[in-house]
């Protein structure tokens, strides 16, 4: 954890992997974090990628199944690559994430910009 790093900084607040407080080796922290808003940022973001994959409806509620997954996931990337897989799950969701960018939204000759 302590050489993973974030190169986009409009998601450096919600991915969450700086020690001492994301460092986990366990994925399992059982934490509160949709209590309020915004606060699943401050969860580590192996343990949110693990609580992702717990959907569609045979797989609900089984942590445990998509923890052993995401372990094996992580040898064969560093057995394939030999390099930190949390650092490549990292880059893998800043290529995943949206661009800025701005589009023409035009209606009844009014023409104006949007985000």
């Amino acid at each position: 954890f302590e050489d993973v790093e974030v190169n986009d900084i409009s998601l450096a607040d919600y991915i969450g992997v700086k020690p001492p407080r994301y460092a986990i080796y366990l994925p399992h922290t059982a934490g509160r974090y949709s209590v309020k808003r915004f606060r699943k940022a401050q969860c580590p973001i192996v343990e949110r990628f693990v609580n992702a994959m717990m959907m569609h409806g045979r797989n609900n509620g089984k942590k445990l199944m998509a923890m052993r997954i995401l372990k094996h996931t992580f040898e064969i990337i560093h057995l394939l690559t030999d390099a930190n897989p949390i650092q490549v799950m990292v880059e893998a969701i800043i290529n995943a994430g949206p661009r800025e960018d701005s589009t023409r939204i035009g209606t009844a000759g009014v023409v104006r910009r949007q985000a």
